[in-house]
């Protein structure tokens, strides 16, 4: 089974780690959240925006980036509106960490320029500042799961009264 691990580098906004939650859960990816954070894990907006979803999480909380990476070996994908190449110019392995910073300024500069050959940003125009966090998190889940062809996901939907015919689909 694939492994891939989402890190959340001192999220400050509870509704973005609760959306980040549910994407995590319904894709099966593991969820790191290194702080210190700008709300406490049991505040409300967060359990909201996660529904019900949370006892599908496997996540992980570290007080720090030091204690994160003690305690991890990569390979890490650091998501940045600065970064010199795009998502989707890498290939993600199995176990890749995909890394994102907080709401208001992002990774530390120095991680990023540290850590450049692995620095990837979602192209966007030169006037948008950035993309919600959240969003930038599910962009980078379903690329690597669809570099790896979704596994262990539900490749077909299914109606409530009517029953799909099998056209003999390449992606079953």
């Amino acid at each position: 089974m694939a492994v891939l691990n989402i890190v959340m580098v001192e999220p400050r906004i509870p509704q973005n780690t609760g959306n980040v939650a549910r994407t995590c859960a319904a894709t099966g990816a593991r969820l790191h959240l290194v702080g210190p954070m700008g709300f406490t894990i049991d505040d409300k907006k967060l359990k909201r925006a996660g529904l019900d979803y949370w006892h599908f999480l496997d996540i992980t909380y570290y007080e720090n980036l030091e204690e994160f990476f003690s305690k991890n070996s990569g390979p890490f994908y650091y998501f940045s509106t600065k970064a010199p190449q795009r998502y989707t110019d890498i290939a993600y392995p199995d176990g890749a960490y995909l890394v994102f910073g907080r709401e208001d300024r992002g990774l530390p500069e120095s991680l990023l320029f540290q850590n450049q050959a692995n620095c990837v940003r979602l192209p966007m125009r030169g006037q948008a500042r950035s993309l919600n966090l959240s969003n930038s998190v599910a962009v980078g889940v379903y690329e690597a799961l669809r570099q790896w062809d979704f596994p262990d996901l539900e490749n077909k939907g299914r109606l409530r009264e009517y029953e799909w015919k099998d056209e003999g689909t390449d992606h079953e």
